[in-house]
């Protein structure tokens, strides 16, 4: 608790972070905050060719609209770990100058590709309307609980990333090949339908894999997600959570003298 009541005493330091983040991310370039439309839709086109076009190994109805529910959630978690991994290391003046609660920087390092994911909704919400899929408002209800429980699991997993990657920097570049894996471990690009029986129980322990069906469940086939596996799903980032903030405090204690 007296953590939780520092993190909320610097709430304005992570809105201050968040919104830096969000106009320096493509700070420079010619179409500016454009590419954070731009590149989720790009990689909606690429993979819709390959896994629908051209190794037909999915045969569903606008497969474009299917992938591309899941997509926007799956970049959004990608990059909170990834992403975050390096939050301290990114700060690395910061830490070993001025005093803060460290847990700032991968809240708000995770907040902001949180924030980058709603703006992304808004396309995704276009496209369903444009293509004729539609929207069902009363699934829709349920899109904030789905929202809270994979913002709780990426946080989760950012404050151990960004923890441990302090101390094994090699880390920042296996969560690369981490995250690949765990993409085609989550039906992101296929149904969960396609899932061999033998691998239903490891399935199961993937968090992800209930997030991206509750979240195709409402967008895609306009229904109200399963709560039982959303329960599961909650519980498990609530896990993470926890153990994210038991390793992150029992490391940053050692931030500034590894920096």
């Amino acid at each position: 608790m007296k953590i939780i009541k520092e993190i909320y005493d610097y709430r304005q330091m992570i809105f201050s972070l968040v919104r830096k983040d969000l106009r320096g991310r493509y700070k420079g370039s010619v179409l500016g905050f454009l590419w954070t439309f731009i590149n989720p839709l790009l990689q909606m086109v690429v993979y819709s060719i390959v896994f629908s076009t051209i190794m037909r190994v999915v045969d569903v109805d606008k497969y474009y609209i299917f992938l591309f529910v899941a997509l926007i959630p799956w970049i959004f978690f990608s990059a909170s770990v990834t992403g975050g991994s390096s939050s301290i290391l990114a700060s690395k003046d910061m830490v070993t100058k001025i005093y803060f609660p460290r847990e700032v920087l991968p809240i708000a390092y995770v907040t902001s590709c949180f924030v980058n994911m709603l703006l992304c909704f808004i396309v995704i919400f276009a496209v369903l309307l444009i293509s004729g899929v539609g929207l069902n408002f009363a699934a829709l209800c349920y899109l904030p609980a789905v929202m809270i429980v994979e913002y709780i699991l990426a946080l989760g997993v950012a404050l151990i990333s960004s923890a441990v990657t302090v101390y094994f920097r090699d880390l920042e570049h296996i969560l690369g090949i981490v995250m690949m894996a765990w993409m085609y471990f989550t039906p992101v690009m296929y149904s969960e339908t396609m899932i061999p029986e033998a691998f239903q129980t490891l399935f199961h322990f993937n968090p992800m894999c209930h997030i991206i069906t509750a979240y195709r469940d409402i967008l895609y086939y306009k229904t109200r997600p399963d709560m039982s596996t959303l329960l599961w799903a909650g519980i498990l980032g609530i896990v993470f959570l926890v153990i994210g903030f038991v390793v992150f405090n029992k490391l940053k204690k050692r931030f500034a003298e590894s920096l």
